[in-house]
C-alpha cells in the first residue's frame, strides 16, 4: 500500500482532487451567476464543495478549540503562580508567628533570669552515630559560644556545648551518659544526680538518681536543675515517668522524660552567661 502512495498514479489523482476542490471553492464564491455549463459543472463539483466546506469548518473549529486551550493553559499557569506566591506568603507568615512566639518565650525566661545572656542558634546536622542524639549548631566561638555552655529551648533543658569550632558547635544532649548534673524534684526539693544511658536514650528518657530512700518523689513531678555543676538553677528538665530503687536497695531513682523535644529540635538558645557560671569549666571561672 505504501508503494501506491509513492506512485505516479497517486500523484495524478491527488493533483486532480486538489484542482477540483479549488474549482469548487471558486464556484461557491460566484454563487448563482453562472452559465448552464457552469451549473452542470457545479453539480459535479458539489460533493467536493461540501467536503471543502466541512474541511474548512473543521479547521476553524480546531483553531478555535486550540486557541481556547492555549488561553486556559495561560490562565492555569497564572493561577498556579498566584497560588505558589500565596503559599509562600502563608509559610513566611507562619514562620514569623512561630519565631515571635519562640522569642517571646525566651523573653519570659530572660525576665525570670536577668543574668542570662543568650545566643540564638539553629540545628544544621545530626550525628547519626550518636545514640544520645547529639547535633551540630550554626554558632561557634566567633559568636561567643564556649564549651559547657547550657543549651535550652523554650520548653526546657536540651544539654550543653560539648565541642566548639569557629562557626559551629556540637551539642551533648540531656539524654547522654556524658552529661552529669545536679537536679531537684521541683515539688519536694529532693535532690539527686541527672545522667543518661544508651538504653534510656533509645526510649527518649534520662535518669534522675541517688535519691534518698526517704524522698517523696512521685510520678508526674517536675525535675529541674539544682545549680550544682555547669547549669544554672531552675532550668526545667522533664517529668518523672517511673520510679525504682537501685540493685542494692540503698537509693531511689526516677526515669525522666525531657520537656524539650530532642528529636524535633530546630532552633535553640545557648546561655553564654549567667550568674554563678563556671561550675565545671575552668575557663569560665577565671
Amino acid at each position: 500500500m505504501r508503494f501506491f502512495f509513492r506512485s505516479r498514479q497517486f500523484k495524478i489523482i491527488a493533483a486532480v482532487f486538489a484542482a477540483l476542490i479549488v474549482i469548487a471553492a471558486v464556484t461557491a464564491a460566484v454563487g448563482g451567476r453562472m452559465s448552464p455549463g457552469a451549473n452542470i459543472f457545479g453539480t459535479v463539483t458539489a460533493p467536493f464543495r461540501s467536503l471543502a466546506s466541512k474541511i474548512s469548518g473543521g479547521i476553524s473549529s480546531f483553531v478555535e478549540v486550540y486557541t481556547e486551550g492555549e488561553k486556559l493553559n495561560i490562565k492555569n499557569a497564572e493561577l498556579e503562580t498566584e497560588i505558589s506566591e500565596l503559599r509562600k506568603k502563608l509559610a513566611d507568615y507562619e514562620q514569623a508567628v512561630s519565631e515571635n512566639e519562640f522569642y517571646k518565650n525566651y523573653l519570659d525566661i530572660k525576665d525570670a533570669n536577668p543574668s542570662f545572656k543568650f545566643t540564638a542558634a539553629t540545628l544544621i546536622s545530626r550525628d547519626k552515630e550518636d545514640p544520645y542524639k547529639g547535633f551540630i549548631i550554626n554558632k561557634g566561638s566567633v559568636n561567643g559560644v564556649s564549651a559547657h555552655d547550657p543549651v535550652i529551648t523554650d520548653e526546657g533543658l536540651v544539654g550543653y556545648i560539648g565541642e566548639v569550632g569557629l562557626t559551629t558547635s556540637k551539642v551533648v544532649t540531656v539524654l547522654s551518659a556524658e552529661l552529669t548534673a545536679g537536679a531537684l524534684d521541683n515539688r519536694t526539693s529532693d535532690s539527686g544526680v541527672l545522667s543518661g544511658s544508651a538504653e534510656l536514650a533509645s526510649e527518649g528518657l534520662t535518669k534522675f538518681y541517688n535519691l534518698s530512700r526517704s524522698c517523696n518523689i512521685a510520678v508526674g513531678d517536675y525535675v529541674v536543675t539544682s545549680g550544682e555543676g555547669i547549669f544554672p538553677k531552675g532550668l526545667l528538665i522533664g517529668t518523672v515517668q517511673t520510679i525504682g530503687s537501685d540493685k542494692y536497695n540503698t537509693s531511689i531513682y526516677a526515669n525522666v522524660k525531657p520537656f524539650a523535644d530532642i528529636d524535633g529540635i530546630r532552633g535553640i538558645m545557648v546561655i553564654t552567661e549567667f550568674e554563678g557560671q563556671g561550675g565545671l569549666d575552668p575557663e569560665k571561672s577565671k
